[in-house]
């Protein structure tokens, strides 16, 4: 066997290959361990073969279900960036799981806490029985020939939500599996998604992360998932068994499901950067393993870390070892756990060959000619916090983007009654303005208004300042502007009047998300008008703040109704899922525009109409057309009225319309749709949208 070059660890009938990367230690140990959290090993392993950096060995006898982690030993120079110590013991970077959690202790950090010299001092208590275990393991998993499913872009709606928050307070499904992989994959749960019309669920972080000890000190926890420290390891947290290595088989048969009912699933990943933290934080693996390959280090001091994501360090993309690991990790969940696709954090800061953003670097290159990883769906998060950070519009073509100004852009005209007219309808025909001059397609934006990070949509109507106190931040956490309204009261009210409006607004959002030209992604929980009582940054609440809460009033329920009808119009109306932007051209042999823009009295919109006008009418038409499924995708031209003003206005319906009805509109007492209707006018309350259907 020729495991030179193999990191992790590989089984055999006979035993288990173990490979760790380091190009600056003096010398690598293999522990082998019992139970997570023992003190001390059973076997110590003195890793002598290296090639290429990469020390490693054959262990005869090693079984799957073995716990094993390494020491690592070198300079500790903290002031050129090598913090090697023996004392600490590491986790496999390349581990298909990890058995516990981290325990947090004083010993974890390779310096002395309680030293004036700080990271200059050195630690030498041994950390051993803090530190989660790494396991062996050996794929035994039939996915009984399930397939993964192949849903276009333009029929994707996505459904973003956290794996543990989804289920935890469902009293539908067996308690041991609310908020676990096998919890959102219940009977109930899938059923629930696809009766929504979801056709991919978007994962909050699931690859095993770390909850800092500042959390754990302030009795919180990290309830996003955004620290991770084994990308190959899916979350311990999500698992509903006690077997080692149990959560593995877990996500596949939660992946499995899915697939089998035709959904696809997005994982979030964050790749970006560790819980080690900068120079103070601890050393649970890359930190001690080799510092100085996996982290940008200041150029003026490698002491010190240069941070481009907010969290203390970023990882070194440049490196060859680093992007191989991420690589590694993109092909084996595509592969071995059938992923469909990835949501990339921070994701410029994966783009930074030294210190600025390339969108021709490394990490864009290899994606784009690997066979496996280029096949799935890309979407990145296009913005970190370092300079030149904000590169909407800047990803390669296969790219898809989270569209920040699509957010905002919607959010100002609803609130600011239609003061933004021109930038809302470029953002409704797909954001041209952003990707076409760059040979790109409406698919490119991730159409959203609401995400986890932020208000919910009920909070973005109810709250318009922010409420983090029990982050233990002083409030200083989480975004100032929101762009939000609450009606003329703060949070929630039994106000009939200010309740009505708040739902009338959310109705309009989700009316303008589902007939935008690209992708839409719905917040989960904002169907069934989710709060997180104006908490717009719940990472550390892993409480009721932001699980879900499944007993629906009336009021709730109606809102559930609303969506799924509203995505049902979606998915039967190629109009509102077209492949290229809306450009008011005329249609080839037809002499008819594929979108008019409509003042309310009925005729066309004008250069000078644009900084006049502040509702318009968006007259859709369906000629020309190949239907996407037969029987489902209808011809049917549509109109779609925004009125975002505090009045009532009367539109002009086409001429050419001899019957129409209205299949929606975002009036709360409407509850049953769709309303015929043989008025050549219609009268559009205020702060309202419609969608109406030629007959």
């Amino acid at each position: 066997m020729n495991n030179k070059y193999y990191q992790g660890a590989k089984v055999y009938d006979s035993g288990t290959n173990f490979g760790i990367y380091s190009k600056h230690a003096t010398s690598v140990n293999l522990e082998i361990y019992a139970n997570p959290y023992d003190k001390y090993p059973s076997e110590t392993i003195n890793l002598k073969e290296i090639d290429a950096y990469i020390w490693h060995t054959f262990v005869p006898g090693i079984a799957p279900g073995t716990l094993y982690n390494y020491r690592v030993d070198g300079e500790y120079k903290p002031e050129q960036g090598l913090r090697f110590n023996k004392n600490k013991l590491l986790i496999d970077p390349y581990a298909k799981a990890i058995a516990s959690t981290v325990k947090w202790d004083k010993s974890v950090y390779g310096y002395d806490v309680n030293s004036k010299d700080k990271d200059l001092s050195f630690n030498g208590e041994d950390d051993a029985e803090y530190i989660p275990k790494s396991i062996v393991y050996k794929d035994n998993f039939d996915w009984n020939g399930v397939e993964k499913p192949d849903i276009e872009w333009n029929d994707t709606v996505i459904y973003e939500t956290n794996i543990k928050g989804f289920t935890k307070q469902r009293n539908d499904i067996d308690e041991n599996l609310r908020g676990t992989y096998l919890g959102i994959a219940s009977d109930n749960m899938i059923s629930y998604l696809k009766d929504l019309g979801i056709t991919a669920v978007e994962l909050m972080p699931a690859q095993q992360d770390v909850d800092a000890q500042y959390l754990i000190d302030n009795k919180l926890a990290n309830y996003w998932g955004y620290d991770t420290i084994g990308y190959f390891a899916p979350d311990i947290r999500f698992s509903s068994g006690k077997t080692l290595g149990g959560q593995i088989n877990e996500f596949k048969n939660m992946v499995k499901k899915f697939h089998e009912n035709n959904i696809e699933v997005f994982m979030d990943v964050v790749y970006n950067h560790t819980p080690e933290g900068n120079e103070l934080g601890p050393t649970l693996s890359f930190k001690g393993i080799d510092n100085s390959i996996y982290y940008k280090l200041s150029g003026d001091n490698p002491r010190y870390y240069y941070d481009v994501t907010g969290t203390g360090n970023s990882f070194n993309v440049s490196r060859p070892q680093v992007l191989k690991l991420i690589m590694d990790s993109l092909r084996y969940w595509i592969t071995e756990m059938h992923i469909d696709g990835f949501r990339f954090d921070e994701a410029p800061s994966l783009a930074r060959q030294l210190y600025e953003v390339d969108s021709l670097s490394a990490f864009f290159d290899i994606i784009y000619q690997d066979p496996v990883i280029s096949t799935v769906k890309l979407i990145a998060e296009p913005w970190d916090v370092g300079p030149g950070g904000y590169q909407v519009g800047e990803f390669p073509p296969m790219w898809s983007e989270w569209n920040g100004r699509y957010r905002d852009d919607i959010r100002h005209y609803w609130r600011d009654h239609g003061s933004n007219l021109g930038h809302f309808v470029t953002r409704l025909s797909g954001s041209p303005d952003i990707y076409k001059a760059i040979g790109k397609l409406p698919r490119s934006s991730i159409n959203y208004i609401t995400s986890h990070d932020g208000f919910t949509m009920y909070d973005l109507t109810a709250y318009e300042n922010k409420h983090n106190e029990k982050n233990f931040n002083n409030n200083t956490d989480g975004v100032d502007n929101n762009i939000s309204e609450n009606f003329g009261t703060e949070g929630e009210t039994s106000d009939k009047g200010i309740n009505y409006l708040r739902n009338k607004r959310m109705r309009s959002f989700f009316i303008t998300l589902l007939t935008s030209q690209g992708s839409p992604m719905i917040l989960g929980g904002d169907e069934i008008m989710r709060t997180q009582n104006g908490n717009n940054n719940t990472y550390c609440q892993d409480n009721e703040t932001s699980w879900y809460n499944w007993n629906l009033d009336e009021e709730k329920n109606n809102m559930l109704k609303f969506v799924k009808y509203m995505i049902s119009i979606r998915s039967k109306f190629s109009v509102l899922k077209k492949k290229n932007f809306l450009n008011g051209i005329i249609i080839p042999d037809t002499g008819i525009k594929d979108v008019i823009w409509a003042k309310p009295d009925g005729t066309e919109m004008s250069e000078n109409d644009w900084s006049l006008e502040k509702s318009i009418g968006v007259i859709l038409t369906a000629i020309g057309m190949e239907k996407i499924i037969p029987g489902q995708a209808l011809y049917n031209n549509l109109m779609l009225i925004f009125n975002p003003c505090d009045k009532d206005i009367d539109f002009t319906i086409p001429k050419t319309w001899e019957k129409y009805e209205i299949l929606i509109d975002s009036l709360p007492e409407h509850n049953s749709f769709p309303i015929k209707n043989d008025a050549r006018k219609i009268n559009v309350k205020s702060e309202s949208a419609y969608i109406l259907r030629e007959l």
